[in-house]
C-alpha cells in the first residue's frame, strides 16, 4: 500500500530518503557543485565525480557537517532537486519525517524543520524522528520495550552514542569523530612513511578495502604523488600502517561508549550487558573496529548488514507501522 510520505535521513556524506509512494529507498552523495556566484552546476553523485578534479572556479561543498545543517542555502537547493528527481519533475505535497541527532541545540534542530519548510517541496506537515531512536528500529531493535539498547552510530563527521528505553533516549552522546577523520589520518600515515599525497577518495577506499585485503594478507595497492619526484606513482602501503593510523579515533570512539555506560542506570546496564552493543553508520565496517569495541568493552557488538541505511529504514518504519507512529513529533511553536 503507498503512502504520501517521505522519509529523510541527512547524513555529512550521503542524503538517504525512504519514498512511500514506491516503498523503497533513494541514496546519493550529499554534495553540491556551483560555478561563478553560487549558480548549480552538479549536485549528488555528479558532484562528488568531480570532487578533488574540479578547476577552481567550481566549488564543490558538503552542505551537511559535523550532524548539522551547516549551509542552509544549498541544502535547500539540494533538498529541491532531490525531490524534484523523485517527483519525476512534478512535486506533490506529502507528509515529511526527517532524521535529527540528539545532542545538538534547539536551533541546530529547528534547521532540520525549516529546511523542508523553505525547500519548496510543498511539505503538509514535518514530523522530527530523533536518530539514534531511527537507528533501533532500522536495526529491527524494539525500542518500545523496557530493556535498554545501546546504539553507536559511527558516520562521516560524528559518532552518535544512545542508551534507548521505551521509545525514548535516556543517554546520548555526539562526539566529533568519524569517517573523515579516519580518511584524514590515513592521508597523514601515508605521506609520513611512503612520502606520498593521497586524495580523500583514495583514502576512503583504502580504509574499506583494507578489511579485504588484510583477509588475503596482502597489501593495498595505490596511486599518488610522490613528494620528492612531484610525479604520479604506484605503491604498495602496508595494511598494519592503516590500522595503527585508526587506533586513536577508535580509542576515542571506545572512550566515549565507556562515559555513557558508566551514566547508565544499573538495570539498563544490566540489559545492555546481556544484549550487547548495536553498531552501525557508514563508518562502522571500517577493519577491526568492532573488534576493539569489544576487546575494550567485554560487551557483544551486534554488527549491521546495511548501517548506512539504518536510520532511513527506521523512519520508513515510522511511517508505514501505527505502532511507532508516536516516535515522530512536530517542534512545538514552528507549525504553519
Amino acid at each position: 500500500m503507498s503512502i504520501n510520505a517521505f522519509g529523510i535521513d541527512l547524513g555529512s556524506s550521503n542524503i538517504k530518503i525512504y519514498n512511500g509512494n514506491t516503498d523503497d529507498f533513494f541514496m546519493e552523495k550529499n554534495m553540491i557543485a556551483t560555478i561563478g556566484k553560487g549558480e548549480l552546476f552538479a549536485y549528488g553523485d555528479s558532484a562528488f565525480d568531480m570532487y578533488e578534479k574540479a578547476p577552481d572556479n567550481i566549488t564543490i561543498s558538503f552542505p551537511v557537517c559535523n550532524g548539522v545543517i551547516a549551509d542552509i542555502k544549498n541544502m535547500n537547493t539540494l533538498t529541491h532537486y532531490f525531490m524534484n528527481d523523485l517527483f519525476k519533475g512534478n512535486v506533490k505535497p506529502a507528509d515529511y519525517f526527517i532524521a535529527v541527532p540528539t545532542d545538538v541545540t534547539e536551533v541546530e534542530k529547528r534547521a532540520f524543520y525549516d529546511l523542508l519548510k523553505e525547500s519548496n517541496v510543498k511539505a503538509r506537515r514535518v514530523l522530527v524522528v530523533e536518530k539514534a531512536i531511527a537507528d533501533g528500529l532500522g536495526m529491527d531493535i524494539d525500542i518500545k520495550t523496557s530493556q535498554g539498547v545501546l546504539v553507536v552510530d559511527v558516520g562521516f563527521d560524528t559518532t552518535e552514542i544512545s542508551i534507548l528505553s521505551l521509545g525514548g533516549i535516556v543517554l546520548s552522546r555526539l562526539i566529533k569523530v568519524g569517517g573523515q577523520k579516519f580518511d584524514d589520518s590515513i592521508k597523514a600515515a601515508v605521506r609520513k612513511e611512503y612520502s606520498l599525497v593521497i586524495g580523500a577518495k583514495t583514502a576512503e577506499k583504502l580504509k574499506f578495502a583494507i578489511k579485504e585485503v588484510n583477509g588475503e594478507k596482502k597489501n593495498a595497492l595505490i596511486y599518488g604523488r610522490d613528494i620528492v619526484t612531484g610525479l604520479p606513482v604506484e605503491k604498495e602501503i602496508s595494511t598494519e600502517l592503516i590500522f595503527e593510523s585508526l587506533k586513536e579515533h577508535f580509542a576515542t570512539i571506545i572512550d566515549n561508549i565507556k562515559l555513557i555506560l558508566e551514566r547508565t542506570p544499573p538495570e539498563l546496564g544490566a540489559d545492555i550487558f546481556r544484549n550487547g552493543i548495536y553498531l552501525t553508520g557508514g563508518a562502522s565496517q571500517v577493519n577491526h573496529l568492532s573488534e576493539m569495541i569489544h576487546e575494550h568493552t567485554g560487551l557483544k557488538v551486534n554488527t549491521n548488514e546495511d548501517p548506512i541505511a539504518s536510520v532511513v529504514k527506521g523512519i520508513s518504519i515510522i511511517i508505514k507501522d501505527e505502532k511507532y507512529s508516536s516516535l515522530a513529533y512536530a517542534i512545538e511553536g514552528s507549525g504553519k
